[in-house]
């Protein structure tokens, strides 16, 4: 096992050393900082920062730009704490200094052969956490990058990889497992942040015989429910929430009979021992491949004349949902795209309410949303003053085809397939209490971008685009502010944080991490007084 670590520069970390990053730190977040994916438990990606406003965003600029070795489509969403910003990529990390970009230290890991996305660390105490692509979870002295464990917690020849964002809450960091679509049975994972020992594992597809298994055939040990998005905390009831991902084999499903329980599905876990104290199925028996990872938002709301626990979740199916948190209920559910094909609406049990022959097919059905979902796993942001939330969606649909091929597991396929046609990438702001929509902002591009959003207590909305800007709306009305080109496509979130006493914003573009903030004009140069003699 071999690993590799540089110091490249030597910055006086006298004030880090003497600071830990405190569960009640994250459980405040975010102000200045920004210490988890979402930069909050409840998953709002709103930031309480007020310099950049309506007024002046049209003035923000570049203000540094880093180059992420070996990076070609960067999903990394930074977190930020004392002037100091950690991102990672496939199987590495960066400590950069958040006002000026310069490389503090960085981490690779030479043992990991396999590759794919990482969409970012998390921080506790005096360490910062990243799954690597084969399943372990390393954690790095956030000084020096000084590797203090990295621990194994599944297998690649089991058929589970690692692409998100670990949650660290208390004293443990809760992982995920990624693979779903190529057969395995997925899961969520509670390790110490200790020592990377596991505390508990809950599987999101039942073993035979457990509650759940009925609603599988004799593939179960192979149906996916892959958790490969990271999850929101609630504090109060001491519960994860988690969203699992598509079954498998994704598109034929005649050998998986049955709902495919926990597939498709929201699970509220407890923190303390993995039990679930809940479910929500958005996609019973899916056909499509539509993930239910998508974050869910935790949110406090007047429902039917009085305030009430909920959890938000905009759906791949073209679904927009309201459940109790507490109980997980079902409150609503409205379209969440114009271009849905597949089910009339959602019944008052919380059902789909199916269009006959919207399955794949031999010859291939076209059917909306495409493949790709109406939204999917790019960040979307709450503002608690506009009472709104903002979610990217996809205007798109696509021909879902069967394959005369039997599936077979492991060997990476889906038992068919599917493509999308067009589509257009629309920013919605939704109003949760009705589902309505406030305003939406179209986008430029061919649907490719898989970005995310945040907001600032001034009603600055930021998102990339699907042409590779980032760019500024006012979050009341929608209007443009501003945009910048970064020159090559969006894949991940911003977010908002403060250093050296300057609000920025930053997002990983493909290759890149771009910093922006308010443009400041530099001080008349002060030229050294000439005097003349008169000469005769």
């Amino acid at each position: 096992m071999m690993r590799r670590r540089w110091l490249v520069l030597a910055l006086s970390l006298s004030s880090v050393a003497a600071a830990q990053v405190r569960p009640q730190d994250i459980l405040k977040s975010p102000g200045k900082d920004w210490l988890t994916y979402a930069g909050s438990y409840n998953g709002w990606r709103h930031s309480p920062l007020k310099q950049i406003t309506p007024e002046n965003a049209g003035s923000l600029v570049p203000k540094w730009v880093y180059r992420v070795p070996n990076s070609v489509r960067l999903q990394t969403s930074p977190v930020v704490y004392d002037g100091v910003m950690y991102v990672t990529n496939t199987n590495a990390m960066y400590a950069l200094d958040a006002s000026t970009g310069r490389l503090i230290w960085s981490y690779a890991d030479g043992r990991a052969e396999q590759s794919g996305p990482n969409r970012g660390p998390a921080i506790m105490g005096d360490r910062v956490y990243f799954v690597t692509s084969d399943n372990y979870l390393t954690a790095l002295d956030r000084q020096s990058g000084v590797v203090i464990f990295s621990k194994k917690y599944a297998s690649v020849e089991d058929g589970v990889t690692s692409t998100s964002a670990p949650l660290a809450v208390k004293d443990k960091v809760i992982v995920g497992s990624a693979g779903g679509d190529s057969g395995m049975r997925g899961f969520i994972a509670a390790l110490s942040a200790d020592t990377g020992e596991e505390l508990w594992r809950t599987y999101t597809i039942p073993a035979k015989g457990e509650p759940g298994s009925e609603t599988w055939g004799d593939l179960i040990e192979w149906g996916g429910g892959a958790a490969w998005l990271s999850g929101t905390y609630d504090a109060e009831s001491n519960t994860l929430y988690w969203t699992t991902g598509n079954p498998w084999p994704d598109f034929n499903a005649a050998v998986r009979p049955g709902d495919n329980l926990y597939s498709c599905s929201l699970l509220a876990l407890d923190l303390d021992t993995g039990k679930m104290k809940w479910y929500f199925q958005f996609t019973p028996h899916d056909t499509h491949d539509w993930d239910a990872q998508s974050w869910p938002v935790l949110l406090d709301m007047e429902w039917e004349g009085r305030q009430r626990k909920v959890v938000l979740h905009a759906n791949r199916n073209g679904f927009f949902y309201v459940l109790d948190r507490v109980t997980g209920e079902f409150l609503r559910a409205t379209q969440l795209t114009d271009s849905v094909n597949w089910a009339s609406g959602i019944g008052k049990d919380g059902r789909p309410i199916l269009i006959p022959d919207t399955d794949p097919t031999l010859e291939g059905k076209w059917v909306c949303p495409s493949v790709k979902g109406a939204t999917n796993w790019m960040g979307q942001t709450y503002h608690p003053q506009t009472g709104l939330l903002y979610v990217l969606t996809l205007e798109q649909c696509g021909w879902f085809n069967l394959s005369e091929q039997d599936p077979e597991p492991m060997k990476n396929f889906p038992g068919g397939g599917a493509t999308e046609e067009g589509g257009q990438v629309i920013l919605r702001a939704i109003d949760p209490k009705t589902g309505k929509r406030a305003w939406e902002y179209p986008m430029t591009g061919f649907g490719r971008m898989w970005t995310g959003t945040v907001s600032t207590a001034t009603g600055v909305l930021f998102s990339g685009d699907d042409d590779g800007q980032l760019v500024a709306l006012d979050a009341k009305t929608g209007s443009h502010l501003w945009n910048f080109n970064m020159g090559e496509l969006s894949t991940a979130s911003p977010v908002i944080y403060e250093a050296g006493g300057k609000q920025h914003v930053a997002i990983a573009s493909a290759t890149a991490v771009f910093a922006f903030g308010l443009f400041e004009p530099m001080e008349p140069l002060e030229l050294p007084k000439v005097t003349t003699r008169k000469t005769e």
